[in-house]
Parts: C-alpha cells; sequence; structure tokens
C-alpha cells in the first residue's frame, strides 16, 4: 500500500468559484445548509462574490474549512483514506476534522470565531519574502524587536510578521528577489496575536477533542501525533505560533509518505512539497472533477 498524506491550504489559496461545482452532492448539501445556519451567510454566495469580499479573513476561513471538509468527506466517501494529515495555518482545521477530532459543525464554530477575532485585529502587518539570504533574515529578526518568523514555507519562501517600524527596518536591509506586503488586517501568526488568542483559547479548551483516526502533523510541532490533549494544546498555541510548513514537508519525506494530496482549491502546498520532497508523488483535489473514482 502507498503511504499516503492528505494535506489541507490555508488563507491565500481561496479562488472564486471554489465548491460551487460540490452543490448538487448530498453530503455536500448538507455541509453548506449546517455552514448557514452556523455562519448566518451561505459559502455558496461568498464563493461566488468578487475575489476581494472573498479574501477578507472573516469569509475566506470559513468558506476553505466548508470546501475542503466537503471534498476530504468525498474522498473518504469513496474509500480513500489518508496514512497522515496536516494543513497550513487555517487548514490544520480541516486536518483535524479529516482525522475526526471534532466533527464539522464544531470545526466551523471554531473556525468562525478564529476568523472574526483575526479579522478585527489591527496591530502589525506581514510581508512574504521570496529568494533571500536565510541566515541574514534570521540575524536580522534576531536583532529587531517586534518582528517573527511567521510562515517557514520552505527555504526560498517565507513570511514575516510584526509591527509595521520592525517589518520595515527587517525589510529595507535584506535582499530579496521578490517582496510582496500581504492585504492582512494584522499580525497573524506572532505575539501581537495574544490577547486574540487569550480570548480563542478559552473557546478552544470548551470544545472536546477525540484521538485522532489518523496522526496529524501541526503547524507549531510537526510531528505526528493522534492525542487528544496534546493535538488541542498545538492548536491552542497556533494562532501566536509559526507556521513551521518547511518542517512538515521534511517530516513527512522522514514518515516515508510515497504520495501527498492536497485537498482544497490551488497548488500552493504541492509547489512548496515539490522543492521540499521532490520524490514524492503529488496531486491536487481542488473540485469535483479532481476527485478519485
Amino acid at each position: 500500500m502507498t503511504k499516503t498524506a492528505w494535506i489541507f491550504p490555508g488563507q491565500g489559496s481561496q479562488a472564486t468559484g471554489m465548491g460551487v461545482d460540490l452543490q448538487s452532492l448530498p453530503i455536500a448539501q448538507t455541509k453548506f445548509e449546517q455552514a448557514e445556519r452556523i455562519l448566518g451567510w451561505s459559502v455558496l454566495d461568498l464563493c461566488q462574490t468578487e475575489l476581494e469580499k472573498l479574501s477578507r479573513t472573516l469569509y475566506t476561513q470559513p468558506c476553505l474549512y466548508v470546501v475542503e471538509a466537503i471534498l476530504a468527506d468525498l474522498m473518504l466517501e469513496r474509500g480513500h483514506q489518508p496514512d497522515l494529515v496536516a494543513g497550513h495555518s487555517l487548514g490544520e482545521y480541516v486536518a483535524l476534522y479529516a482525522a475526526r477530532v471534532f466533527d464539522f459543525e464544531a470545526g466551523l464554530s471554531l473556525v468562525k470565531r478564529r476568523a472574526e477575532l483575526m479579522d478585527s485585529a489591527s496591530q502589525g502587518v506581514m510581508a512574504a519574502l521570496m529568494g533571500f539570504d536565510r541566515a541574514q533574515l534570521e540575524a536580522l529578526i534576531d536583532q529587531i524587536d517586534g518582528v517573527v518568523l511567521a510562515n517557514d514555507n520552505d527555504l526560498n519562501q517565507v513570511v514575516i510578521s510584526g509591527t509595521s517600524e520592525a517589518v520595515e527596518a527587517v525589510l529595507s536591509r535584506i535582499k530579496a528577489k521578490r517582496i510582496v506586503p500581504l492585504k492582512v488586517s494584522g499580525a497573524f501568526h506572532s505575539p501581537l496575536m495574544e490577547e486574540a488568542a487569550a480570548e480563542f483559547q478559552q473557546i478552544l479548551e470548551a470544545v472536546p477533542f477525540k484521538f485522532a483516526k489518523v496522526p496529524v502533523l501541526s503547524n507549531v510541532e510537526p510531528k505526528p501525533a493522534i492525542e487528544a490533549n496534546v493535538l488541542k494544546a498545538r492548536l491552542i498555541q497556533q494562532m501566536t505560533g509559526s507556521v513551521r510548513w518547511r518542517e512538515i514537508s521534511v517530516q513527512l519525506a522522514q514518515e516515508k509518505v510515497e504520495r501527498v494530496v492536497e485537498v482544497g482549491p490551488g497548488k500552493v502546498l504541492t509547489g512548496l512539497m515539490k522543492r521540499a520532497a521532490p520524490g514524492v508523488a503529488l496531486s491536487n483535489i481542488s473540485g469535483f472533477n479532481d476527485l478519485p473514482a
């Protein structure tokens, strides 16, 4: 049997029209109806609106969770099973759902509140860097207070997060092929999210977690785990902790994973995997036509 991992993308992978091709399927209809009751608005409608609105954190995160969860359920319904799961930032919630750590509605309720808290964050900024000297960047982050490595995607692609002054200080001193300021409301995955994270922790701790049916690699600790208390503790740290995706990619290769399936819109994560673990077979399940028989 081929050892397979399912990986779930996060904010940034959203696309207008995602999930629309699933709406006639019974599983999807049920999930879209459940989501509307929880959210108070239609995921299908939002996914067909202009990208600017869909890309607002308040809407992006619940929409991605719902669409990716439906795709995961359809995969499971067709008899496909992962050996491990992982998700990038918001995608970790879908990974936990796919591993049956919590049910769909509990997960969406968490994602809804997470999105609200992150959307209302007003401190700090984020910027993506591609093609840079890693040692120089790490030295600058060590020297400058108020900035952290928020997303360690691969050796040549990262996101930094922090106060506007600290981020600008790093960007003014680093040489990079490309620098992209991110259109986000605050400094996600940094200490500036501590107030929001503290409020979210109270909500998270009240939600019962089950042992995972398959091991989950978490953003803040990219080692496989199934224990409910461990997975919850890792998720509590996620809002202020770094997304260690580069290490997740390496760990999947070390776990002898032979095939990685990105479940969700786009090919961001398989693109990163291609560079980090070139010998692994990659595929994408972005919509109905990608579903295996």
